[in-house]
């Protein structure tokens, strides 16, 4: 069963426009899909407007132990009350704009001049997309600052960096009160990156709403995911699945389940 819960647009830090992410799953006609850009729902009806049956859902940035989580959140219910989830987004969306603005004065203060505005300006033409440090370090290149985003994150923008600013962020708890009050479904991305540190996660939150781990990521070689499809009965966990797809070339969207994981998985999100 092909499924695609895990992919990224303009809307965030993907390649490709929402409609041209779904006009792509649609080719590839997965049992279930959902755009899920980085704190943001932006590019929903955009991608629906190509394959209607898309789910909305997000990549919500959570912070654990002062770490960033990412927990992928599905609208299983269809429920009108994820505009409550999308109330939090806005405040969200809100903050990283202001941050950039404070490493702009930071870098101001570094002997660095950059105008942020303009970045704000054209994010906000672009379906609203949610901006991040990535952005200062690309606008530093085109103004000839630096030669790459990596010398600028090096130099300036890494966590702890002389221009850093911390980026508050919800805790995994607090996210998953949300995701249960507007019906929703919540997985955690890619857990590989958090090691060890991630069947100590989910077994944490598991209760507090954290049903899904994405063990059928799309670039877990067989031994990776039979690691996490392992966690993930050990918990009594859905398996969910995506590709986190930001346009590379060659890379399709989609991933392939066994049936039966499928059909669990199609059952947890509402859509058996």
């Amino acid at each position: 069963m092909l499924v695609e819960l895990h992919c990224h647009s303009t809307c965030s830090d993907g390649a490709a426009t929402p409609d041209e992410v779904g006009r792509r799953a649609a080719a590839r006609a997965p049992a279930v899909f959902a755009l899920t850009d980085h704190d943001t729902c932006a590019g929903h009806a955009a991608a629906a407007a190509a394959l209607p049956a898309a789910m909305r859902a997000v990549e919500l940035t959570c912070h654990e132990d002062g770490r960033a989580v990412h927990v992928l959140v599905y609208d299983a219910a269809g429920d009108p009350r994820w505009a409550d989830l999308e109330a939090v987004l806005a405040t969200q969306i809100a903050a990283r704009r202001e941050r950039l603005r404070k490493i702009a004065t930071r870098l101001w203060h570094l002997g660095v001049m950059l105008d942020v505005e303009p970045i704000l300006a054209a994010a906000t033409r672009d379906h609203g997309r949610v901006v991040g440090r990535p952005d200062i370090a690309a606008a530093l290149v085109a103004q000839g600052t630096v030669a790459t985003r990596d010398e600028a994150f090096s130099r300036w923008l890494h966590d702890g960096g002389p221009a850093d600013v911390p980026l508050a962020r919800l805790g995994i708890g607090d996210a998953l009160e949300v995701v249960r009050a507007v019906g929703a479904r919540a997985s955690l991305a890619h857990p590989h990156q958090h090691g060890d540190r991630g069947p100590r996660l989910l077994k944490k939150f598991a209760a507090a709403g954290l049903g899904g781990v994405e063990a059928f990521y799309g670039r877990y070689d067989p031994g990776e995911r039979g690691r996490w499809l392992a966690v993930a009965d050990g918990l009594g966990l859905v398996a969910t699945g995506g590709s986190d797809w930001h346009g590379e070339p060659g890379v399709q969207l989609g991933v392939d389940l066994p049936d039966q994981r499928g059909a669990r998985l199609l059952e947890w999100l509402g859509r058996a």
